[in-house]
């Protein structure tokens, strides 16, 4: 069993990003938007901030209450796009039930959707068509590509269909030639199907879901969850790690693994972004 290090790939993209910031006219800027109290989603916006200053591009957070009326939203993101010094526009996900997440999504300009999650990227990476590619999705991608790890021809299983990862990330895999099957909460016989998978990627939101009767031999693991283990506090995945370590062939750790990765290549769509506008 071999992990899957996003951190230290990560690192190495955000150092890249940096160099390149540093010859820019502008400091490029990321507007991100978070409602509500979502641990997982304060975390990542925390991380993205952070790591997103270290590089040298200027993060906006903008703010809102679980119950806020859903035009404040949609007012801010109209004006965010029509705003020239920004480069990058993002809503956390999920946001609070009562909030219609299409129609605020919808709200963003394409060309400022770094997170790629407007109706027109996501068609256009089903197109195989040039667009920004939602991060984690893309961050799944380097990272596979990055060990060595063959897509093309394989059975790859997404347990999953949020717009967030499921839906790009099958539609990633199959741009790259893979076999792809998306399983979600109606599939029959969810781990014979999975136990098919050369490829496993998880992403339900429920720790711990998938253990080792879920995995075939030699698999390659991605774990996209990101939770807090109510009894240690600590954070944990949707794949029981101690359970499949020793069946698989590749795992993302977590924290560690996919994190890191969705985090950098939202980055690296922030300063694509900027060049695009500033070329």
């Amino acid at each position: 069993m071999e992990l899957l290090d996003g951190r230290k790939l990560s690192e190495e993209i955000l150092l890249n990003l940096k160099n390149k910031i540093s010859s820019f006219s502008r400091t490029p800027r990321l507007d991100i938007v978070l409602a509500g109290d979502d641990f997982a989603s304060k975390k990542y916006v925390e991380l993205k901030k952070k790591k997103a200053e270290e590089a040298g591009i200027t993060v906006e957070v903008h703010n809102f209450e679980e119950f806020v009326n859903g035009d404040e939203i949609v007012d801010l993101l109209d004006k965010l796009s029509r705003d020239d010094e920004v480069d990058g526009i993002m809503v956390q996900l999920p946001l609070p039930g009562l909030l219609d997440e299409n129609k605020i999504v919808s709200h963003i300009s394409a060309d400022k959707d770094v997170d790629g999650l407007t109706a027109e990227n996501l068609g256009k990476l089903f197109r195989k068509e040039d667009c920004f590619v939602s991060a984690t999705p893309k961050g799944i991608g380097i990272l596979l590509e990055r060990y060595n790890i063959e897509v093309k021809g394989k059975n790859v299983v997404v347990i999953g269909r949020s717009k967030i990862v499921g839906l790009p990330v099958s539609a990633l895999m199959l741009s790259r030639d893979a076999t792809v099957t998306i399983c979600h909460p109606l599939t029959e016989n969810i781990e014979g199907v999975c136990r098919e998978a050369d490829i496993l990627i998880v992403a339900v939101g429920k720790i711990n879901f998938v253990n080792k009767s879920f995995v075939k031999k030699e698999a390659v693991v991605v774990d996209v969850g990101f939770n807090k283990d109510p009894e240690t506090g600590k954070t944990a995945g949707d794949v029981d790690f101690n359970d499949v370590k020793d069946i698989v062939s590749y795992i993302t750790p977590v924290p560690g693994g996919v994190g890191p990765m969705t985090i950098a290549s939202l980055l690296e769509n922030v300063v694509n972004s900027y060049e695009k506008r500033n070329d």
